[in-house]
């Protein structure tokens, strides 16, 4: 099943299911007594999950075989999306890919304390407001490093505190993409006072699509998405990692990390961290030479940096314009792409 969230005047949209081609819709309003949003469907998995999956189902027969449905749809268009949760009770993000830590690590001159190898890092991002997948990035300075980051996320059903490892992917109700926007250039003062991320994390985005797990079929196991997730820049690829390599912790382990001394409500979202993956043990080169490239700047200028004493490929700009997307076997968008220009906010610093 394939969820979205549209734009209708209110902070948290109404919810459509939306077929497997990403070409149809039909609102929950329409279809399912009660249901409204996504959070409500969380909320109350129990109760309305399986009129939801009848109605996936029937709407991806309908758009596969061309068949007239007594269902109201209507074209789905990603612009009019918002984050399939424009805001969340919680979002914690991870660190899974720890070749994406080393380098970011290096880059700013911080060592690598060994126990990064076995506990992941997880940080609590602002989740009142998400940015839809198609809407612009406001910054208010260039100055501040501006960076894109692909990764995966999980949103998850209420979760107990202390779950296992081999429990913890059963609360998994649902997979998206994530741009979590970064500002370097503020990241390693905030870092050095011993308190963590704040203004360096800005809001984050999200793919207009959250699907169910079944959707990706046996490329997700072992909590892990085994597909390329591909980054692009002002339309030049930059990246194509694969998600379930070189993902230090899974999903499951991301999970059990949040759940520590906490139980984790419904809809609470867990990201993965950048996607990174290395090239015989070395740190990945780029796409043009033979790697798998890389979802995020700070990568791209850390090996630069390695390789030639300093970095070339400058952060972004106002007016650069940023794609991330995932397909399937087939070459079908899974997500659909997340596709934003950065602009300049007018507003007061």
């Amino acid at each position: 099943m394939k969820l979205a969230t549209l734009r209708n005047g209110t902070r948290d949209g109404e919810l459509a299911i939306v077929s497997r081609d990403l070409a149809k819709a039909v609102r929950t309003t329409e279809t399912i007594a009660g249901l409204g949003t996504l959070q409500q469907l969380l909320d109350g998995w129990d109760t309305y999950f399986l009129a939801a999956e009848r109605i996936s189902s029937e709407l991806d027969a309908v758009t596969a075989n061309g068949n007239g449905s007594r269902l109201p749809l209507f074209d789905f268009d990603p612009r009019l999306a918002m984050a399939p949760l424009p805001r969340a009770y919680q979002w914690a993000d991870g660190s899974a890919y720890i070749n994406h830590v080393e380098l970011a690590r290096k880059a700013r001159g911080a060592e690598m304390p060994a126990s990064f190898h076995t506990d992941p890092l997880m940080y609590q991002g602002c989740s009142d407001v998400f940015i839809g997948a198609m809407e612009p990035v406001p910054v208010a300075d260039e100055a501040w490093g501006i960076d894109l980051e692909g990764e995966l996320a999980v949103i998850v059903t209420d979760t107990p505190m202390g779950v296992s490892p081999d429990e913890a992917l059963d609360h998994v109700r649902l997979i998206t993409l994530v741009n979590d926007i970064s500002l370097r250039n503020l990241i390693p003062n905030e870092i050095a006072k011993g308190f963590g991320f704040f203004h360096g994390k800005p809001a984050s985005s999200f793919a207009p699509v959250a699907v169910t797990p079944d959707e990706l079929g046996p490329a997700w196991r072992d909590g892990k998405v085994h597909l390329p997730l591909l980054a692009s820049i002002n339309g030049k690829l930059i990246g194509r990692p694969n998600a379930g390599l070189d993902m230090t912790f899974t999903f499951a382990d991301l999970i059990v990390h949040a759940a520590k001394t906490r139980r984790l409500g419904a809809g609470t979202i867990i990201g993965s961290g950048t996607v990174s993956n290395k090239l015989d043990g070395g740190p990945g080169k780029p796409i043009d030479e033979g790697g798998a490239g890389y979802t995020c700047l700070a990568e791209v200028r850390m090996v630069e940096t390695l390789l030639s004493g300093a970095p070339r490929t400058p952060f972004l700009k106002f007016g650069d314009r940023m794609h991330l997307e995932m397909r399937d076997a087939r070459g079908a968008s899974i997500f659909g792409a997340i596709d934003q220009v950065v602009v300049r906010y007018e507003g007061a610093i």
